[in-house]
This record gives C-alpha cells, structure tokens and sequence, in this order.
C-alpha cells in the first residue's frame, strides 16, 4: 500500500461525495452538504485555504539544523508529530460509499496511533456515528479524542459520560456545530453554550476538554476561563457558517488574547484545522501561534481508500514534509518554530510561549510517497 494506491482507491469509493480535486481547495465542491463541502457559497472552506497560501516563508540554509526534531508532549500525550486526526465521519449522511462508520472510526483512531499521533472519533445525527467512535476509542486503548457535537446538555453530558468511560485520554465539544446543516437534515438539536455548562462538562469529563470551533479571542478567552484545556481555531472546515475568515488570520489574534492574558490562560493549548494540506502548511499554522494542528479532509480520503495504513502513510508524508521545512527553515525544534520564520512575521504573533507543550527528539521515520495530495 502507498498513498497514491489509497487515492486512487478513494477515487471509486467517493464518486458521490467528492472529487478528490488536485488541490483541495472548497471551490468545485461549494455548497455540497451533504458531501465534502463547505456550506453556502463555500467561503469559509476557500478562505481557509486561501489564509494559508498568503503566508510566506523564510528559507535558511546557514545553520546547524540538520535533523529537526518533531516530537511533542500535549496534554501529557507523548506524540511523534504536532499533526492530529480530525474527527471526520457521517459515512450514510455524506455519501461515502465503500467504508461503513466503524471501519472509519477505526481508521481514523488506528492510523494516527500506528503513526505515533492521535485521532479524534465523531458524533453526528446519525446515533451509529458516535456509536462507532465509542467502540473505537475502547478497542485502542483509550488512544483517541472523541469529538461530541453541543446537543442539549443532558445528552451532552451523558455522551461524555461515555466517552469517559471508555478511557478517552481527553474529550472535545465541537461547539461550531451548533448550527450544523447534518444535524438539522436528521432531526438533532444543537445549540450553543454558555460559560456555566462548560464548567459542568469539564466537571463531568475527569479530563482535558477540549472546545473546537473557537474562532475570536472573545471566545478563547471564555472558553479558557470556563476550564477548557485546550481549544481548536475551527470553522468547522467551512461548514458552519458561510463568510467566515480562514483560521489562519484568525489564529494570530486568538493566540494573543491567550498568551498575554495575566489569569493563566496562556496554560490552553492552541489547536487549529483547515485547509492544511502538507508539513510546510503544518509549519505555518505553528509558526502562527498554535501548539499543533488538526487534518480532516485528507485523512478521510487516506482512511476510505486504505484504511488505517492509509491514514498512517499520509500522516508519515505530513511529518516527514514538516522536517524538511524544518530544516530548510533552520528549526531544530518545534520550539524553534516562531513568527520569525514567516516573511511577513512583524503581522504575525511574537511571542509563543508554549508553556504546556514539551518537544523531545523524534525517533520515527518517515516513508517517501507519491502522492499528488
């Protein structure tokens, strides 16, 4: 198995669900949800990719950086790589054929493992989605985020209740689905959520909460003081709310409110997703403030077209790509990572101070691939 197998693969099995475009950038598929999509116009997914094409690097080549060390320590979880699974599921609703929902929960928490990361399990309007993650979480060990959408607290609570119980390491709320298209179209109540019932299901998890879909400080800094261990700068992929900027611009300006907030809110650990598409966007979105980011699009293609080994290839591809920017950089270490290696760094944040994160010397090796994506 090699990734281009595995897109090829995906290329049958995903006929009605997306196209897997040369460069997956939300334009052919605006609007496409059901499917892989961002909703209305497609903006949000587009501005995503767009945020992080604008940014600029630095080269170097006039240093000592010779084999970048990778590693890193979140939330008390040894990691081979700032690069994480997203939550992605939904097989019946989104049209994926070829895969069923625990297949691709299983991928999804399998190969971030195999590849020394870790992956986040769904939930969806679907009950066999969270169902699937569940069972995936428990078979690995606990070895898995399970990602819960913001339904009415009591069901929320009781989801958590779950999710704990099968030895989660750490759970997240995806609070940008409170007025997601998927629940509505199957009859789920959303909503959003108020500072106090954060408190009760950071109470309820007896472990780091994590809120994704933050997307200005006003909101970091809530989320922070309501207990969250750590947010992820998300609109969802996209798919939430039309108009929206990409993470990227967004994540500057989030990572300030936190790190220079005199209350501790500089102990959150900072997550972002969308439009990463390789270790040199990987980088940038390090070199914008956050601590590690999320994949969702291009694993779930890896995870339809090869399973687990597919997921764990691309997640190999990422890191590898990330060491040579690295390198090419003049970074040693994930630390090493600042504004400064953006060419545009007076815009960006100055100061990171990574306080709850610990980078270590990688031991993993890295497959070369072929794939186009």
């Amino acid at each position: 198995m090699d990734l281009l197998t595995a897109r090829k693969n995906a290329a049958d099995r995903l006929s009605r669900a997306c196209r897997l475009c040369r460069q997956c950038n939300g334009v052919a598929c605006a609007g496409e949800i059901p499917g892989f999509g961002g909703v209305g116009t497609g903006s949000g997914f587009i501005a995503n990719v767009e945020a992080l094409a604008r940014r600029k690097i630095n080269l170097r080549v006039l240093h000592n950086a010779r084999q970048p060390d990778t590693r890193i320590t979140l939330l008390g979880i040894d990691l081979s790589m700032p690069v994480l699974g997203a939550a992605v599921a939904g097989v019946r609703v989104n049209k994926m054929d070829g895969i069923t929902e625990h297949e691709l929960a299983r991928a999804m928490i399998d190969g971030p493992q195999s590849a020394g990361s870790i992956g986040m399990g769904g939930d969806g309007g679907d009950p066999e989605v969270f169902e699937a993650a569940i069972a995936a979480t428990a078979e690995f060990g606990g070895h898995a985020i399970p990602v819960i959408k913001p339904r009415e607290q009591d069901a929320l609570i009781q989801r958590v209740l779950r999710a704990r119980d099968a030895g989660a390491v750490a759970i997240a709320v995806d609070v940008d689905a409170a007025g997601l298209v998927n629940m509505a179209l199957l009859g789920q109540k959303v909503e959003p959520k108020m500072a106090e019932q954060i408190r009760e299901v950071v109470q309820a998890a007896d472990r780091p909460v994590i809120l994704k879909g933050i997307m200005t400080p006003e909101d970091a800094v809530i989320a922070a003081e309501a207990g969250a261990a750590g947010i992820v700068v998300s609109n969802h992929g996209g798919r939430a709310l039309d108009h929206t900027p990409g993470t990227a611009d967004v994540l500057p300006g989030i990572v300030r409110a936190l790190r220079g907030d005199s209350a501790g809110n500089g102990q959150v650990v900072v997550l972002v997703d969308g439009g990463v598409r390789s270790g040199v966007d990987v980088l940038k979105m390090l070199a914008l403030g956050a601590d590690a980011v999320l994949v969702g699009r291009p694993l779930c293609v890896a995870a339809v077209g090869g399973r687990a080994e597919g997921v764990r290839l691309q997640l190999a591809e990422y890191a590898k790509q990330l060491q040579v920017a690295m390198m090419l950089t003049g970074c040693e270490s994930l630390a090493d990572v600042t504004s400064a290696v953006l060419s545009d760094h007076r815009q960006s944040v100055v100061s990171h101070n990574r306080s709850p994160v610990t980078h270590r010397r990688s031991a993993v090796s890295h497959q070369p691939c072929s794939a186009p994506w």
